[in-house]
This record gives structure tokens, C-alpha cells and sequence, in this order.
């Protein structure tokens, strides 16, 4: 059986999400900047001078996100109906858009050297992505293939463990790259959508963040990007259908790969 691989449109973020996105970017390169504003040369009195000195960090978490899925279609394929008849299917499905969400959750992170820690961040996701099915076997008045939509509604819930380099503080601010592994359980899913992802799945992330230390405590701007691990799409949900005419869309994919941009506030 042959495989197309077709790939799914993306929507423009949200503005204000995009504002966002671009407000911690900027922030960020500015602190690295060597000329940026007020002079190497100049210091300032340090908020929370001995914070970073402690063994432990503890803080929450809030943020918002945008979630994806690129999809994998098995392209022209023959299943069969009710009675039994060979019934030629060839459907498309794919995520039309960057769904927005947002996030909630804890930090404790762990003192490794001067420059490197360790990080664990148990958070919840709430979100959802919408995907599109393209009937091209089942064409309406005016030629079109028939479209049916899907929300697929997610609540995660997630223990990234992240490695953190940051670099050394300079008066009240100080600026960071990191990297990890975010396993993420997935606490819904319908038993009858056209489409339903696993329980379980693992996520590759890479962000960068800056500190600022505050006089009454530290706030940390974070962007990262995260990337599914392996086929994230339950495959024995086609068995699990009760309705047969929901079936073709459910076997008109054969795979599918997470993704999520996340913009998180630290406090610590």
C-alpha cells in the first residue's frame, strides 16, 4: 500500500500571542548584547543578591501555548463496508491551524555548578488541536470534497526534566539556554472521535529564558519548543468504533507527531 505524506497548513499565531513571543525573544538578545543598555562597566545594586546560591529553587509557573500535529496520511486505500464489499477510500486529514492554550504548574530546580541545573517542572496543558478531513471520494454539488472537522481536545499533564545553562548574572539579569525531555499524559480523549491520540507521550524540548531578579522576587520569561518523540497516534482506536462510516477517516492516517511552542513566567 503506497503512503503520501502530505503536510498540514499553519495558521498565523495570534497576534497578541505573537507579541508575546517576540517581547521575551527581544529581551533575551538584548541581555546578551554586549552594548546593550547601560554600559558593561556599569553596575547596579542586585536584587536578591544570594537567591541563586541556594541548593534548591522552588517557584510556580504560568503560561500559554500553541499545540500542532503533523500528520501522515496513508493517501487511496481499500477497506470494507458493513456486508462486507470492498469499498475504495481516500481521505485527508490535517491540522489546519496552531491551536492556543495555556499552562499551569510548579518548579523545583536544582543547584548542579556555578552555571548548570537541573530542573523539574510538573505542568498541566489545557488545549485542544483541530484537524480536517477531505472526503475526495464523497464530493458535493459543486465538485468539492466533503469536509468534516474534529476538535481534538487535550489535557496534559507533563514532568519535563530540563537541563539549564545560564550564563553569569550581570546586575539584575541573566540570561539562559535550555534542554530536556518532557514526558506528558494525556487525561482525555473521546472513545468515538474520528481520530484519538495515546495516553502516553514524550516530548524533546529546547528553549531559552532570561532571568530577572526583582526586589521582592525573581520573574523568568521562557520560550521553548517542544517535538514529539515517536508516533503519537492510538492506532488500535479504528477497533474501537462503533460507528462504521467513522472508520474510514479513523484509518485515513497513520501517523502523527506532536509539537507545542510554550511561553512560561517563572516566579520564583
Amino acid at each position: 500500500m503506497n503512503k503520501n505524506t502530505y503536510h498540514h497548513c499553519q495558521q498565523a499565531f495570534p497576534h497578541s500571542l505573537t507579541a508575546s513571543l517576540l517581547a521575551v525573544v527581544a529581551a533575551v538578545l538584548l541581555s546578551l548584547w554586549p552594548g546593550h543598555v547601560g554600559a558593561q562597566t556599569d553596575r547596579h545594586v542586585q536584587n536578591k543578591p544570594y537567591i541563586d546560591l541556594r541548593p534548591m529553587h522552588f517557584g510556580i509557573l504560568v503560561g500559554m501555548h500553541l499545540q500542532d500535529l503533523e500528520l501522515e496520511n496513508i493517501g487511496p486505500y481499500m477497506m470494507t463496508d458493513e456486508e462486507g464489499n470492498p469499498s475504495p477510500q481516500d481521505i485527508l486529514c490535517e491540522a489546519d491551524r496552531w491551536s492556543p492554550g495555556f499552562s499551569v504548574g510548579v518548579l523545583a530546580e536544582l543547584r548542579l555548578h556555578q552555571n548548570f541545573s537541573l530542573r523539574i517542572t510538573p505542568t498541566m496543558h489545557f488545549g485542544a488541536k483541530h484537524l480536517t478531513f477531505l472526503n475526495k471520494k464523497d464530493l458535493d454539488a459543486n465538485g468539492m470534497p466533503r469536509q468534516q472537522t474534529q476538535d481534538l481536545k487535550s489535557t496534559y499533564v507533563s514532568v519535563p526534566i530540563d537541563l539549564k545553562f545560564a550564563a553569569p548574572r550581570w546586575n539584575n539579569h541573566r540570561p539562559y539556554v535550555m534542554a530536556g525531555i518532557n514526558p506528558m499524559f494525556n487525561l482525555t480523549g473521546g472513545d468515538q472521535d474520528m481520530v484519538r491520540l495515546k495516553k502516553f507521550t514524550t516530548m524533546f524540548e529546547v528553549g531559552l529564558g532570561c532571568d530577572f531578579y526583582l526586589p521582592f522576587f525573581k520573574l523568568i520569561p521562557e520560550l521553548k519548543f517542544c517535538f514529539g518523540l515517536g508516533n503519537s497516534l492510538d492506532t488500535k482506536h479504528i477497533n474501537e468504533l462503533r460507528d462504521n462510516s467513522l472508520k474510514a477517516y479513523a484509518g485515513s492516517v497513520a501517523s502523527a507527531q506532536s509539537k507545542m511552542v510554550v511561553l512560561t513566567f517563572y516566579f520564583e
